[in-house]
């Protein structure tokens, strides 16, 4: 059953990556851009394949992979916490990474692109620091709730740092504000690249351990009475978490709720194993997180819909059914 649902989930990546290369102002035959990326005999016009290699793919595959990168970022997140509302949005890991991320843009005369990524990473892991703390303030429990609020205190505190640094740099407002509300408009092969070494050292350290957070889920002591380590297993993987969820934010600004839709989405399909959730997670969030990236080009075209809007669109009512489902299944 789980090597179907591998199967369907690269088919999925296969139509959205079809769809957002055929799909657009300029709209495309779906047979001819599949025939186009295999290098195979497909009708189009050199114009049209230009679009199609030049245009569209840098940006399909950047969705590609900030939405794979997201979704195990938040697998990996509800997994360490035990927590089903864990996500990157939601604990302020992405908040942190976007204050990192915004200083770095505020002060771009004395530093490049590539210190993007590291100043986001910082803030991430911050951020992650605070809400694990915060989460366990007078008790020695995290719950679902106290996690969330202490993420939603944390999330509000770097933002008004990040508010801070727009005012003191009026020219860095409206290049910061694009980049909140989530944007792969600019995508170019030059920001794959960017991301691509930080986002395949998360994923593979998360990979790895997919057989650990079936182990943390029993518990922390039933865990070391099986040979792990729970404490050393968890800072990693926040570590690696963290460094992924900063690479995306850096690249394409904060998207929400993929992290909490996609890995809830595939737990409901193949079980609670992490070994078969994490992978999943990748596959399904690269191709929601793809399409939702071609709604945004094509519900008000030829403007755009910021990126985000769309995933908030879809994950503020999918959140408030998982709330609903925890709270219950707590009484």
């Amino acid at each position: 059953m789980r090597k179907r649902w591998f199967a369907a989930g690269l088919a999925a990546v296969a139509v959205a990556t079809v769809a957002g290369l055929a799909f657009g102002p300029v709209r495309l035959s779906p047979v001819g851009v599949a025939l186009e990326l295999l290098h195979l005999h497909s009708g189009l016009t050199p114009r049209e394949a230009a679009i199609v290699t030049e245009l569209r793919l840098p940006r399909v595959v950047l969705a590609l992979l900030v939405g794979a990168t997201l979704a195990l970022a938040g697998g990996c997140y509800q997994g360490v916490f035990r927590n089903p509302l864990a996500d990157p949005y939601l604990l302020g890991v992405a908040a942190g990474a976007g204050l990192g991320a915004t200083a770095v843009i505020a002060v771009k005369h004395n530093a490049g692109s590539l210190a993007v990524p590291p100043a986001a990473f910082g803030g991430a892991l911050v951020a992650v620091a605070l809400t694990y703390v915060l989460g366990a303030t007078g008790t020695r429990y995290r719950t679902p709730a106290t996690l969330i609020l202490a993420g939603v205190a944390v999330t509000s505190f770097l933002t008004a740092g990040q508010t801070y640094l727009q005012q003191r740099d009026a020219g860095t407002i409206r290049e910061v504000y694009s980049w909140l509300l989530g944007r792969l408009s600019t995508a170019g092969w030059h920001d794959v690249l960017l991301m691509l070494p930080y986002a395949a050292v998360s994923a593979a350290v998360i990979l790895v351990h997919g057989r650990s957070l079936d182990v943390l889920a029993v518990g922390d002591e039933e865990a070391t009475s099986l040979g792990a380590n729970p404490q050393r297993t968890r800072v990693l993987l926040i570590v690696a978490a963290s460094l992924g969820t900063a690479a995306a934010v850096a690249v394409s600004g904060l998207i929400g709720f993929v992290g909490i839709i996609v890995p809830h989405t595939v737990r409901l399909l193949v079980g609670t194993g992490y070994r078969a959730i994490l992978p999943l997670s990748a596959l399904f969030g690269g191709a929601f997180l793809a399409l939702a990236d071609l709604a945004a080009r094509l519900v008000l075209a030829p403007a755009e819909v910021p990126i985000g809007v769309v995933t908030a669109f879809l994950g503020a009512p999918f959140f408030i059914v998982v709330l609903r489902t925890v709270r219950q299944g707590s009484v």
